[in-house]
């Protein structure tokens, strides 16, 4: 690998694996879609695309349009790209031009993509989104005017409805109702829709916590996001037997290395001092990385094998380590920030008090992608 100042690794291996380990628990006919929202959840969609394709993905869904147009740049030329965020009236045009499948939960945005659609000489799909208790967006569920507007858009010339879905809120509780009372309003939506003549090729409702507690819910599809990439969606008692990994890794190295004496303070605001003569490997990542300023004097990195605690306040591009106890530590020495191991994501957010998510989509543009497969 080429020697930078801080690299996330992505390791497509164990990507692959994930795909593997989720597909295999998909009852017969059950498709899985990619969710790759958040520039695949941190990861890059260019980067991991060739990967999921190979392993025989060939549904994907983002959360917005440029996401979309990455995604078609990516080499996803003729695969169904779902948007699963609302889109602007003024960027349907767009949509219709890169053929990406919308969420459509208003009859007057139908319309418009309908008039869109007939201007450009096509068809377009869409996506139903139906609200079952999330309350973000989508047709309210059960609801006479609901089937009315959905009977609208599939009579429409230049409109395909391609599926229809909700979304759980809580389906990562084991012990809550919710999901199982969103299933059903889902499937009375449904029912009403068939008893109106309206029916529609694909109904899906699991998302990544459902798909790995609640088999009951796959339906026709499912949307995998986080745990395509080993992020932990659900209790973390239950996290260990799920046999998922941690895609990303992330790496820097020791820029200097210096000996201070006791009583000295380090970093902004002196708010470590030293209680002995102290060591310390200064390395080139920071806040603007994505590495949260939270960690100052809480956080540890790994160098030489062996863990090394932050110590004072992590700046915008560097931080300190206190590797006294770690003999020999010199310039250039490699330094694991995540590790996918006792350094994971899930650590780190523990730490943090964050979702998994927040770590992985936080690590910033500035920090180069790698992509292995293999470590």
């Amino acid at each position: 690998m080429e020697k930078l100042r801080t690299a996330a690794v992505i390791h497509l291996d164990r990507l692959a694996a994930n795909v593997e380990n989720i597909k295999g628990r998909l009852g017969p006919g059950v498709g899985l879609t990619a969710v790759l929202k958040g520039d695949a959840y941190g990861h890059g969609i260019a980067g991991v695309y060739p990967t999921l394709r190979r392993c025989g993905v060939t549904g994907y869904a983002v959360a917005v349009l440029e996401e979309g147009v990455a995604l078609r740049a990516a080499g996803a030329e003729t695969e169904p790209i779902h948007l699963l965020a609302p889109v602007r009236d003024e960027q349907l045009g767009q949509v219709v031009a890169h053929r990406l499948t919308p969420s459509i939960f208003s009859l007057e945005q139908a319309e418009k993509l309908d008039a869109l659609a007939a201007a450009a000489g096509t068809v377009q799909p869409v996506q139903i989104k139906i609200d079952t208790g999330m309350h973000r967006i989508g047709f309210p569920a059960e609801e006479p005017a609901t089937v009315r507007a959905v009977g609208a858009i599939a009579a429409m010339e230049h409109i395909s409805i391609a599926g229809i879905f909700t979304h759980f809120a809580r389906a990562d509780e084991l012990d809550c109702p919710m999901t199982e009372s969103q299933t059903a309003r889902f499937r009375r939506t449904l029912e009403a829709l068939a008893a109106a003549g309206v029916t529609v090729p694909a109904a899906h409702a699991a998302n990544s916590p459902s798909i790995l507690l609640r088999p009951e819910v796959q339906m026709d599809a499912v949307r995998g996001g986080d745990v395509l990439f080993g992020l932990c969606p659900v209790d973390e008692a239950l996290w260990p037997d799920m046999g998922l990994a941690d895609v990303m890794t992330w790496e820097s190295y020791v820029a200097m290395v210096k000996t201070v004496p006791a009583g000295e303070p380090v970093g902004y605001g002196g708010t470590f001092v030293t209680r002995r003569e102290t060591v310390i490997a200064t390395v080139p990542v920071g806040f603007a990385d994505g590495y949260s300023r939270r960690l100052s004097n809480r956080g540890k990195v790994r160098i030489r094998g062996k863990l090394a605690p932050i110590i004072g306040r992590v700046c915008m591009d560097q931080f300190m380590a206190d590797v006294t106890d770690i003999p020999g530590v010199a310039r250039g020495d490699r330094v694991e920030l995540l590790d996918g191991e006792e350094l994971s994501i899930l650590w780190m957010a523990d730490l943090l008090d964050v979702n998994v998510d927040e770590i992985v989509c936080g690590v910033s543009g500035r920090v180069p992608r790698v992509y292995v497969d293999g470590d």
